[in-house]
């Protein structure tokens, strides 16, 4: 009697798969790292599921499972950027996971919103309690979509692919990206600010740091910005490893620069005690006026990592050490947050007035040249740490996933820095309220829907099940190719989820004189509205649509994962 099983040998180990097939023709192919596949007489398969071993048990194994499935993986949709990280590729524990917290939270631009919180006249009790409560709000999504990247070793890009369509994919992707230009030029900036203050008195009095109206800056100013835009290219050139290494190691060195500033501000405030006494400027209905909107503010801070962790999670040895690792975002926002908020309050004993831009805090505070070189330090740092990170991945794997035979993540992270120019970060940072409602709830109202979606259809339809093979393929059969590689319910649900937003922000910029208040409701609360309703929309109609997952068996990476 013959056998009718496929049984694999992965060496060193001599593990042993069975699996039972049906007949087709088979294709044979060869795979690197002494992994054999063999096949016993007069047998051929329809599927093979292939769950690799985990990193602990063969390092070496590299077996990519995406070839492994019904159909061939599409050239245009892989590269060694896309494809599921392998077993020894995932090495990121739960601390290491934390550290990058750090990296991300310790900079200029969450400072700057603490700061502006007590500038918009919150006391500094209120600052604090709206920036934890949103951050606390967003470890939800952020645990949940950081999931299938710990689980099937996928990218952001790759997981969007199971909701929008192969194709469709590159919407959701690309305004991730276009968001993430946009912060990569506001951190250049800041870093070329801190660059400027290092210049000479005679420089920075010169007719070239004089304001051009066309230019909206001087030019002396912007070329700080080119020079602190150009050398984070180094970095970005070496790819993501180079990015996790500086990661690690610069924070334990950002949280001693934060001591001491936090020293500084209390030694020459004479202590705490003006911070604390600091009370509200803002009656009963203002505040609950300024909550709300400063509430989706601070969501949208890191919405835009909520949308791209898997680009991260991936890495992570397991799923419980993603899950530990993302529980750093609201200690280590907290913190800082109290940092920020300390010292902005300490600056109006100091200097008589309030100053929440720690830049033109710089400026104030003086002191001798290494006092600045130490503090230009700490700023490049906790800038570059930030804006490499957060800034440059998703939108380099968006360009990837555009075209993977013309991008490669070096070239994305390119395009991504010169996109960055073009947003004018300059005028962005003029004023607290142009940073808070104009910049952060502006975007919130473009990523919130694609949150929605992505995770509706990952839990609620998939039950947090994917097939790896159908994720790479171009194949009018795969799961996941929907209209001509188009999920028309995950499009429609995105744009009904945008639309409403759009008469507030209207509003908030001027090009609308007046409107329903409904339209301001809706703006303020931006990301709540359009992640709900987005994810409510796309629910119903793939309802009505009558979609049914298949039975057949899925491929998670991790299958044994605690």
């Amino acid at each position: 009697m013959v056998s009718r099983f496929v049984s694999l040998h992965l060496h060193p180990h001599g593990h042993s798969f069975l699996f039972p097939t049906t007949k087709t023709n088979f294709p044979i192919k060869k795979f690197p790292n002494k992994t054999e596949i063999h096949l016993q007489p007069n047998t051929s398969a329809k599927r093979i599921v292939f769950f690799p071993p985990r990193a602990k048990e063969s390092d070496e194994s590299q077996l990519n499972p995406i070839i492994l499935g019904e159909f061939e993986p599409d050239p245009t949709l892989t590269n060694d950027d896309l494809n599921p990280t392998t077993s020894n590729q995932r090495n990121l524990s739960g601390l290491e996971m934390a550290s990058l917290w750090v990296g991300l939270v310790v900079g200029v631009p969450t400072y700057y919103l603490a700061g502006s919180l007590v500038d918009l006249g919150m006391a500094w009790w209120q600052g604090i309690a709206t920036v934890v409560a949103a951050n606390f709000i967003l470890l939800i999504p952020l645990i949940l979509t950081g999931n299938p990247g710990a689980r099937y070793g996928i990218s952001f890009p790759v997981l969007a692919r199971s909701s929008f369509g192969i194709r469709g994919a590159h919407i959701p992707t690309l305004l991730r990206a276009l968001v993430g230009c946009g912060w990569y030029g506001i951190e250049s900036w800041i870093g070329g600010e801190a660059i400027f203050i290092l210049l000479p008195r005679f420089a920075k009095e010169s007719s070239f740091a004089r304001p051009l109206s066309w230019l909206g800056t001087s030019p002396l100013e912007f070329a700080c910005f080119i020079v602190f835009w150009v050398a984070q290219l180094g970095i970005v050139w070496n790819g993501i490893d180079a990015i996790r290494e500086l990661e690690k190691y610069s924070a334990p060195i950002l949280m001693f620069l934060t001591c001491c500033l936090l020293v500084w501000s209390y030694t020459n405030a004479g202590g705490f005690s003006h911070m604390l006494s600091l009370s509200s400027r803002l009656t009963n209905l203002e505040f609950w006026s300024l909550f709300f909107p400063s509430l989706t503010a601070n969501i949208s801070f890191w919405a835009t990592l909520a949308l791209n962790i898997p680009d991260f999670t991936r890495y992570a040895k397991s799923e419980s050490d993603q899950i530990i690792g993302q529980i750093g975002l609201p200690v280590f926002m907290g913190a800082f947050t109290f940092v920020g908020l300390a010292v902005t309050s300490s600056t109006k004993v100091i200097f008589g007035s309030v100053i929440s831009n720690p830049i033109r805090l710089l400026e104030q505070i003086g002191g001798g040249f290494f006092s600045k070189i130490l503090a230009i330090f700490g700023i490049s740092l906790a800038t570059i740490t930030t804006n490499i990170a957060a800034n440059v991945v998703a939108p380099a794997n968006a360009l990837v996933n555009l075209s993977p035979s013309t991008f490669t993540f070096r070239r994305g992270a390119i395009l991504t820095a010169l996109l960055g120019i073009a947003f004018q970060p300059w005028r962005l940072l003029q004023s607290s309220e142009s940073f808070v409602y104009t910049w952060l709830v502006g975007y919130s109202a473009l990523l919130g829907p694609i949150g929605g979606i992505i995770l509706v259809d990952y839990y609620l339809i998939r039950g947090s099940r994917l097939s790896l093979s159908d994720l790479y393929t171009l194949n009018p059969e795969g799961m996941y190719y929907y209209s001509g590689g188009y999920n028309l319910a995950a499009l429609w649900a995105l744009i009904l989820g945008i639309l409403p937003v759009i008469p507030g922000f209207l509003l908030k910029v001027g090009i609308l004189s007046s409107g329903p208040h409904i339209f301001d409701v809706i703006y303020n609360n931006a990301w709540f509205f359009s992640f709900f309703s987005a994810g409510v929309i796309y629910w119903i109609l793939s309802f009505l649509r009558g979609k049914r997952m298949s039975d057949q068996q899925m491929d998670p990476m991790l299958p044994n994962t605690p």
